[in-house]
């Protein structure tokens, strides 16, 4: 029954998760932790991370017969994720994430902000495309520093590291927003790999859970690329923007907890 529940619920996390370039993580850790199907919140994330692997691989196959995703910024964000998304992973077996949970939902209600207004940013792009070189691509400085903190944020939270590099790339670099989408997704693949074969060795990692939620977001992944071919780009950036007011409201909310009790 367990499977059943884990595989559906999956499919339409992958379906969404693909469409606004995250990993799916903020759904299936409070799935997890919800259904009593882990006995820690670091087990869910260890799960959650093992399935994230295979969203990313689904929407890399996906959005690359689209030619969507830009491999410049992918290479530049990418050897930073990698050691950022061992960092977080190894941290969370010595720092509380209440604190920084809150802090992190505090600034996720922000740029849930400016992804909900649906515009595209352009001063503020403009502004901090400075950090580009003249070929349009990000500066080591600049890639290193995103990929780092969306690597942290997917050790750490299990979570993909796409609500850090999507509005990283969309509102303040000016990368188009299914490129964006995309791109995530190409890099959160080796990062959250990491994080969960980390994760795994620390014993926080499910293959019986893993493998329903693998399968579900396998399929739920192509159907959101094959959406966002059939929606505006305004939807999508709205569609993120809810999906990380959730994120936002959601962590805030377990770090209150977590002071409290």
């Amino acid at each position: 029954m367990i499977f059943i529940l884990l595989l559906l619920a999956a499919i339409a996390i992958g379906w969404v998760a693909s469409m606004v370039g995250v990993g799916g993580g903020i759904f299936m850790v409070p799935l997890l932790v919800f259904l009593g199907s882990v006995g820690t919140t670091q087990e869910a994330v260890g799960t959650s991370l093992a399935a994230i692997v295979f969203n990313s691989i689904s929407s890399t196959i996906a959005y690359s017969r689209q030619k969507k995703i830009d491999y410049r910024f992918a290479l530049a964000l990418l050897p930073m994720a990698l050691v950022g998304a061992w960092l977080g992973a190894f941290l969370t077996e010595f720092i509380s994430s209440d604190a920084l949970a809150i802090a992190f939902g505090v600034l996720l209600l922000y740029v849930s902000g400016l992804m909900l207004a649906g515009k595209e940013p352009k001063e503020l792009g403009l502004l901090l495309r400075r950090g580009l070189d003249p070929q349009g691509n990000p500066t080591p400085m600049l890639g290193a520093l995103i990929g780092l903190i969306a690597g942290i944020a997917a050790g750490f939270f299990g979570i993909g590291g796409g609500i850090v590099m999507v509005p990283a790339m969309n509102i303040f670099l000016g990368v188009e927003i299914v490129s964006a989408v995309a791109t995530s997704l190409f890099v959160m693949g080796p990062s959250s790999l990491i994080a969960a074969v980390t994760h795994y060795f620390q014993g926080n990692l499910h293959i019986d859970l893993a493998i329903p939620l693998a399968l579900g977001i396998i399929i739920g992944a192509q159907l959101g690329a094959w959406s966002t071919t059939r929606v505006s780009k305004v939807f999508l950036r709205r569609l993120f923007g809810i999906v990380l007011l959730y994120s936002a409201i959601n962590m805030i909310w377990k770090g209150v907890q977590g002071l409290v009790l």
